[in-house]
């Protein structure tokens, strides 16, 4: 490893190379040039004597080295960027910046659409959306690879800033001909009917069945399956139930032949949260990002 010192620009370009996981990413994220961010690269791996980036695909993958610098460089260049952006505004209107958002395929259907018509103004802004495992989220928010993550309620550490978004009630899915759906829905008929429950999990019982539960009543789950829109396709074309949360029930009955119903009992509703790192939190391209996030979920 070489001993001169070490440009404090050449740790930006590095932490925004092993965030975009692409020069070419990278450079737009810097407003560079890409052969100026290679050559940062080129003086990193002279100094480092190590290739710190390995191209596999269409990814440029840290080396070990790589990724154990940026665990001991991480939080004081973290330190750096948040008390220099403290004093430098953010306009949308001419910056350019890409935000990655962590969500859900039902959150995407119920947040991009108005993510976007909200964005339009702002042709510089570039969204990324990602599905992020729920063990990995405050991870990659602490790591810069998320700006942002939306989700329910989840435990997480001192570390990350978490506020509601919105409160979504569950309703009650069945195809427009069904007999409940003309007779009206109440808890026997909904008991004696058989369910959809979607789940990423092979087991275990979803959100209204412990409210169920602590009636003293169960239902029959006919069908597990992993997401709502095949769900509802199913329920189209059959006797089935499926409760769901109501924004994207909504959405799905706009193309589907479905009637919504409310549910025989109060279940719990779902609150969603809009998460960020806190080291983050005064950034101001990413406080004027989290009021976009929050004024199209009111």
């Amino acid at each position: 490893m070489a001993t001169n010192r070490l440009d404090l620009n050449l740790l930006h370009v590095f932490d925004t190379i092993y965030r975009e996981g692409s020069l070419t990413r990278a450079a737009k994220a810097l407003h560079l040039t890409q052969p100026a961010v290679s050559h940062s690269l080129a003086r990193l791996r002279e100094h480092f004597n190590d290739p710190l980036f390995t191209r596999q695909g269409n990814r440029m993958v840290p080396t070990p080295l790589a990724r154990r610098f940026l665990e001991s460089m991480r939080p004081g260049l973290t330190q750096i960027q948040s008390a220099v952006n403290q004093f430098h505004a953010f306009d949308p209107a001419t910056q350019r910046k890409t935000y990655s958002l962590g969500l859900r395929d039902i959150l995407e259907s119920t947040f991009l659409p108005q993510l976007m018509k909200r964005l339009a103004p702002y042709p510089e802004l570039d969204i990324v959306s990602q599905r992020v495992a729920r063990r990995e989220m405050e991870t990659q928010l602490a790591a810069g690879k998320l700006d942002f993550a939306v989700d329910v309620l989840l435990p997480v550490s001192s570390q990350t800033g978490h506020e509601r978004l919105r409160r979504d009630r569950l309703v009650v899915l069945a195809r427009q001909d069904h007999p409940l759906a003309r007779q009206g829905l109440d808890m026997e008929g909904y008991l004696a009917a058989r369910h959809v429950l979607v789940s990423s999990r092979t087991e275990g019982p979803g959100l209204e069945d412990f409210e169920l539960s602590r009636l003293g009543v169960h239902r029959d789950i006919r069908l597990r399956c992993q997401h709502y829109f095949a769900a509802c396709r199913v329920i189209e074309e059959t006797d089935l139930l499926l409760t769901m949360p109501e924004t994207y029930a909504r959405l799905l009955s706009e193309h589907a032949r479905i009637a919504i119903m409310a549910p025989p009992a109060e279940l719990p509703a779902i609150d969603v949260h809009l998460y960020w790192h806190m080291a983050y939190e005064r950034e101001p391209a990413l406080v004027w990002f989290r009021d976009q996030l929050k004024a199209i979920s009111q």
